[in-house]
């Protein structure tokens, strides 16, 4: 019989916690965490799920799709409205678009401001 395991916490290096945060409560609308500070933020949804962001001195952003330097994570999120428009507000949050896009119309691969790959779905 498996584990009965819950996730509750994902935390991602960057070079900058606060700006990450900022751009993910942006996308997200998690509320930023009281204790967050320069080394370590975080960002809390109401059912208890914890996304953090700690400062890695020499960070160095994934390479996607090459793996020169592994991508380390990669987090995929459900929107409501269409990829277009969900992309579009991501770009203007400071996303990046990678050229490679291998999910066709099904999804749109995404880098957050501190490179790592990231995937919007509709379903």
């Amino acid at each position: 019989m498996p584990l009965q395991m819950e996730l509750v916490a994902v935390t991602l290096d960057c070079p900058d916690p606060p700006a990450l945060a900022a751009f993910y409560q942006q996308a997200t609308g998690f509320e930023p965490h009281p204790k967050s500070d320069a080394e370590f933020a975080g960002l809390n949804r109401e059912d208890g799920l914890f996304i953090g962001f700690q400062r890695v001195e020499d960070y160095r952003a994934p390479s996607w799709p090459d793996q020169i330097v592994p991508q380390q994570l990669h987090i995929c999120f459900k929107v409501a409205e269409s990829l277009d428009e969900a992309e579009a507000r991501l770009l203007e949050l400071g996303a990046g678009k990678p050229d490679h896009q291998p999910h066709g119309d099904r999804a749109r691969v995404l880098t957050d401001p501190a490179g790592h790959p990231f995937c919007i779905v509709t379903r």
